[in-house]
């Protein structure tokens, strides 16, 4: 009898997850679908002003391969670069004073903001202090970008001829990332596909929904939607400053979108798991607002909808339970087929789909590490800068 409550409690719990994927699948924003790309959009009798604004601390790696782009970027109007050096120790600035000087078409101004003020995250004190230099050109865009990040040259054109045809205040882009070691390869892609399940595209850029997210590797933001939002000074403390911004913005009133890019590539390698561990360990217990409850509840929901469909199927079969078996391949089966559009996306082969289970596993192993981090008040490190708090590191850029 007590076998028999056993396969009774995973069939009932397999069923559970099963009707959360049926949820999922039809009700979630259809988050799984990969065609949210830029909008429809006609180039401007007049091209606006943009000022682009690139934080960056210790990226003389990364620099050669992403600031070349930017500065090559074909853009019909006035168009200028500003790179805030965030106190680097590898030559940053110097690079890009060299990488202009070879092959630059936009102007580039390279200044320093000196050690952020209590209060204030690095990466955000840079941006105050790039949008402080930009305003000084009366831009009626700023583009907001990583030092990681890579442009297509027409990229800039495609954002601005978007957000002036939509009437957006913030259009951005969710970056491209890098897929070429085995460990990119399994962790990446499902990332992007964690995120999109959480904020659903479709719902960012409905007029009147809730739902507000950016990626902060590229967004092109109205500068008088940046003021009234009073940005970056209101979000001065955010961890997750994308969605922090684009929250601001919505709250002002604005006009949001955010889809997944073409021509617009990061090219940070995260080679070795720890790479990525630490990747989505910083921000992880944030995003759950530091709270143990919603951590509980977040490390059951990630047990139930992602890894009970593969423990169903083989408890089921060990115990001769058809309906544990069957309720949980059929789970299994519909989370696999709305991973499939990301493996896609990403061109990937298509057999790392039915390993998502796996790979939902580490990332609640990485969710539960961000936590034991937090409460063990350590602290946290981004780029030589140590935080006395791990909700003051901001995201990587």
């Amino acid at each position: 009898m007590g076998q028999t409550a056993r396969v009774s409690a995973v069939t009932w719990t397999a069923l559970v997850s099963l009707a959360s994927w049926l949820w999922l699948l039809l009700c979630q924003g259809f988050f799984w679908r990969t065609d949210v790309r830029l909008p429809p959009r006609r180039e401007p009798d007049a091209w606006p002003s943009v000022c682009v604004v690139v934080p960056a601390r210790d990226e003389a790696e990364v620099l050669p391969a992403s600031l070349p782009s930017l500065l090559a970027q074909d853009y019909p109007g006035r168009a200028e670069v500003f790179l805030v050096d965030d106190g680097s120790s590898d030559g940053t600035g110097r690079l890009a004073h060299e990488l202009a000087r070879r092959q630059g078409r936009l102007p580039l101004t390279v200044s320093s903001p000196g050690e952020p003020p209590a209060g204030w995250t690095g990466k955000l004190w840079a941006v105050r202090h790039g949008i402080t230099l930009a305003r000084a050109r009366a831009p009626e865009y700023l583009l907001l970008t990583d030092a990681d990040i890579a442009h297509a040259p027409d990229s800039l054109r495609h954002l601005v001829a978007a957000a002036r045809t939509g009437g957006f205040d913030l259009v951005s882009q969710m970056a491209r990332l890098r897929v070429e070691s085995a460990w990119e390869r399994l962790v990446v892609p499902a990332f992007v596909y964690f995120f999109a399940q959480l904020y659903p595209f479709r719902r960012i850029g409905r007029k009147g929904a809730r739902t507000a997210a950016a990626a902060g590797g590229c967004v092109l933001l109205r500068a008088e939607a940046a003021e009234r939002a009073r940005i970056p000074d209101a979000i001065r403390h955010a961890v997750i400053d994308d969605v922090a911004l684009a929250r601001a913005v919505k709250r002002g009133g604005g006009h949001i979108w955010l889809g997944l890019a073409d021509g617009v590539d990061s090219v940070r390698p995260y080679p070795r798991l720890r790479h990525l561990w630490r990747m989505v360990s910083r921000s992880a217990y944030a995003q759950l607002r530091h709270n143990p409850l919603v951590l509980a509840g977040t490390v059951a929901g990630l047990a139930v909808v992602y890894l009970v469909p593969p423990l169903a199927v083989v408890v089921g079969a060990a115990t001769g339970s058809a309906p544990a078996a069957v309720a949980g391949a059929l789970a299994w089966l519909v989370m696999t087929g709305t991973y499939v559009p990301m493996l896609r996306y990403y061109r990937q082969p298509l057999w790392l789909a039915p390993l998502l289970p796996f790979t939902a596993f580490l990332y609640l192993l990485m969710t539960v590490d961000s936590a034991v981090q937090h409460h063990r008040g350590r602290g946290a490190a981004w780029k030589g800068r140590t935080y006395a708090r791990p909700e003051a590191v901001p995201d990587e850029g």
